[in-house]
């Protein structure tokens, strides 16, 4: 085209094209063309090909509005808005690679604070983690100092009935496996019989338990007719229990008798039996009175599903404000969720603001041109004044046909 324009029209071409001269070169520039460092060309086409190509944009746009001014009723107000346009271009450029700079300065303080609330996060967690069981030790010494449920009691007739049953199981588990022997003709081992035997002595011990306790509050109601039938069943289960289990535990400490009497101790069947009843009123006695008492009953409401005594209210409320440390850091983090939201749209306003302001600056030549305004009031200071598009172009005055300076269509 210049080539073949010769004289007058040849510079009136070079000025009307002059982005022709150098846009290809500044592109390819940008673009990192002959370049062989990878950084250098990453650099470029960040910091260098928008802010271009906006200029290229701004040069061709610019070119077509002059030639515009001939036929403009407001020229002078045209070139003022088109200086203006100019001015908000190079003010975006400065704002993009400022930007760049404001968006890694973000980015870093969002990471160390998002670093923060983790560290903290592992830190809280591992410190309840090992708080647990100081915890636990004094939620139990509350529950002990305090009214309510007795589980030492509980926990202590458990113990003893299972050591009871152990014992037992010792005791009795040659004879169980004789008479079994006996009647099946088969050969038992030892572990066959004593794990179901253990557990068939364990119901024992707790249910001759729960006897004596039903008999205990039928006592303390004064229940004339409970406690004669109570006390049937319980004389019933005393002789069942010293008849197969305490006899075999005397029977086992014979010898010893025997030992310390110079081999002439014979207490026979009667002294034998007393012997083991006065063991089993002597074992019953003493746990009954110490621990057996508190804990049977509540053994029998959890097994009769009736629930047990709840603690006090004092109690309950306290355990109620005892909030451990992790539930209190969550607590935190849901009441800074408002900062945290502000740092994220900090980020992402540092990221997305500047080259929106480009491309802003580069719309409004495009605007100006057609319309005679600008789209967009820049620079942009947040998310918030980023619309879309169809905000935007309601946000834009038509000029109806009635305005002044438009003519009607004939």
């Amino acid at each position: 085209m210049f080539n073949n324009a010769t004289g007058p029209w040849k510079i009136v071409l070079s000025f009307l094209m002059f982005p022709l001269f150098f846009q290809m070169d500044l592109v390819h520039y940008c673009w990192g063309l002959g370049d062989t460092a990878l950084a250098m060309i990453i650099c470029k086409r960040i910091f260098i090909l928008l802010p271009a190509l906006a200029f290229l944009v701004a040069c061709w746009v610019s070119i077509f509005s002059l030639l515009t001014v001939l036929f403009r009723s407001d020229r002078i107000d045209f070139m003022m808005d088109l200086l203006v346009t100019w001015w908000d271009l190079g003010r975006a450029i400065i704002a993009f690679w400022g930007g760049a700079f404001k968006f890694v300065f973000a980015l870093v303080a969002g990471l160390l604070g998002l670093v923060k609330f983790v560290i903290l996060g592992v830190w809280t967690l591992l410190h309840d983690v090992l708080l647990v069981p100081f915890r636990v030790a004094r939620n139990i010494g509350s529950n002990v100092l305090t009214p309510g449920v007795p589980w030492i009691a509980v926990v202590m007739t458990l113990i003893w009935g299972v050591l009871e049953a152990c014992i037992f199981t010792y005791v009795t588990t040659p004879l169980v496996m004789d008479t079994l022997t006996n009647m099946t003709g088969a050969n038992l081992t030892e572990l066959m019989v004593r794990i179901p035997l253990f557990l068939f002595l364990l119901f024992i011990v707790l249910g001759s338990y729960a006897v004596l306790s039903t008999w205990a509050d039928a006592i303390n109601k004064k229940d004339w007719a409970s406690i004669i039938k109570i006390g049937i069943i319980e004389i019933v289960v005393m002789l069942v229990e010293v008849t197969f289990l305490y006899r075999e535990f005397v029977d086992a400490i014979v010898p010893w008798f025997a030992q310390h009497s110079g081999g002439n101790f014979e207490p026979g069947i009667i002294g034998i039996m007393s012997i083991a009843g006065l063991a089993w009123f002597g074992v019953r006695g003493i746990s009954w009175f110490l621990f057996a008492s508190a804990g049977t009953p509540t053994l029998m409401a959890v097994i009769r599903g009736s629930g047990v005594a709840a603690p006090s209210t004092d109690v309950a409320a306290r355990v109620r404000s005892e909030l451990s440390i992790t539930q209190g850091f969550i607590q935190q983090i849901k009441a800074e969720m408002g900062d945290i939201q502000k740092r994220g749209d900090d980020v992402m306003g540092a990221f997305v603001i500047p080259p929106l302001q480009l491309i802003g600056a580069a719309v409004n030549f495009c605007t100006l041109l057609l319309s005679g305004q600008h789209l967009f009031e820049l620079p942009f200071r947040s998310l918030l004044e980023v619309m879309t598009s169809k905000v935007v172009l309601h946000s834009v005055p038509r000029r109806s046909a009635d305005a002044p300076g438009v003519k009607k269509a004939s």
